[in-house]
This record gives C-alpha cells, sequence and structure tokens, in this order.
C-alpha cells in the first residue's frame, strides 16, 4: 500500500476533470491553450521581423495620438526646449 505512482495520479486527475468539468470544458480548456500557444508564436514572428532594416520604423504610428514616430519625437523635443 505505498504511494501512488504518475500514472495512479493522471487516471485520478482526468477522472475528476471529466467528472466535475465536463466534457466541454475540457476541450474547451485545451482550445484555449492552443490559441495561447498560437498567439505566443505570432507574437515572435512579429519580434523577428520588427528588427528587419527594410521597415522604417520613423513611419510606424503612435496608436495615443495617431503620431508618426517621428512627429512624437519631434514633439518631444520641442517639449523639452
Amino acid at each position: 500500500m505505498g504511494a501512488f505512482s504518475i500514472w495512479h495520479w493522471i487516471i485520478v486527475l482526468v477522472v475528476v476533470l471529466v467528472l466535475f468539468g465536463g466534457g466541454g470544458k475540457l476541450s474547451r480548456l485545451m482550445g484555449d491553450a492552443a490559441r495561447g500557444i498560437n498567439a505566443f508564436k505570432k507574437g515572435l514572428k512579429e519580434d523577428k521581423s520588427d528588427g528587419d532594416p527594410t521597415t522604417a520604423p520613423d513611419k510606424a504610428l503612435n496608436a495615443d495620438t495617431g503620431d508618426t514616430a517621428s512627429e512624437a519625437g519631434k514633439k518631444d523635443e520641442a517639449a523639452k526646449s
């Protein structure tokens, strides 16, 4: 009557999830995990494309004001003066 092995705990966990969570919740949970992984991968791809020298960083729009990055920089310099 020793401790349970990892396989015993996995089976107990699956049974508890099915009983209390229902089949729909388990599939939704796995779907949410898959969407999270896909969003993470998409974010990594976007970060790699940000380092691309063919894109102009000065032309990126500022989400707060709608100004381009170069216009925002000029405003900051003017405010410092």
